[in-house]
């Protein structure tokens, strides 16, 4: 079974890599469309970054379910820890080295977002095979307060630096 669960792992890194990166791309290329505004990337403020790891993760969690998550208890709480330490790390991770630099650099940013995927699949391999034991029924919980948060802030947006466009300086897509 963790040859299995190995390679799923795999599997979720690079699906993660690929969709992610699709994405950033994908609100502009739809005309702005407010149904794929809610998973994808609507501007560069780091809040709106974190979708691009949350639903391709999230994705892997729904599919990866029904191909090993039945024979693994602590399938679904174990991979929803993952994303919440890839969500954590891009947050610290960026915050540090931009306030260390003063700015942004896109270079470091994309390799960060590759980085910080393996960072949560590598946490939720391990847990997945140490048979760590948590409720799964509290990570579906928490991963829809996720996607209620991703959404609510989508259309109105705390003003706070989380959530603020460094490029634009706006925030969401209600205007003020």
């Amino acid at each position: 079974m963790e040859s299995i669960i190995r390679n799923y792992q795999y599997f979720s890194i690079v699906f993660t890599f690929i969709l992610g990166t699709l994405l950033h791309f994908t609100y502009k290329l739809s005309n702005e469309n407010k149904i794929v505004a809610l998973f994808s990337s609507i501007n560069e403020s780091t809040w709106e970054h974190l979708k691009l790891l949350f639903y391709p993760m999230l994705l892997t969690i729904i599919i990866g379910y029904f191909y090993i998550g039945k024979d693994v208890p602590n399938f679904i709480c174990a991979k929803t820890i993952g994303i919440i330490i890839s969500m954590l790390f891009t947050v610290i991770f960026f915050y540090t080295y931009t306030g260390i630099l003063g700015k942004n650099i896109a270079i470091i940013d994309i390799i960060s977002f590759y980085i910080v995927t393996i960072i949560g699949e590598c946490v939720a391999y391990k847990l997945l095979i140490n048979g760590f034991e948590c409720n799964n029924i509290i990570s579906i919980v928490v991963l829809t307060i996720f996607v209620i948060c991703f959404t609510v802030f989508t259309f109105y947006t705390p003003k706070i630096g989380l959530f603020k466009d460094p490029i634009t300086g706006k925030y969401g897509l209600i205007k003020n």
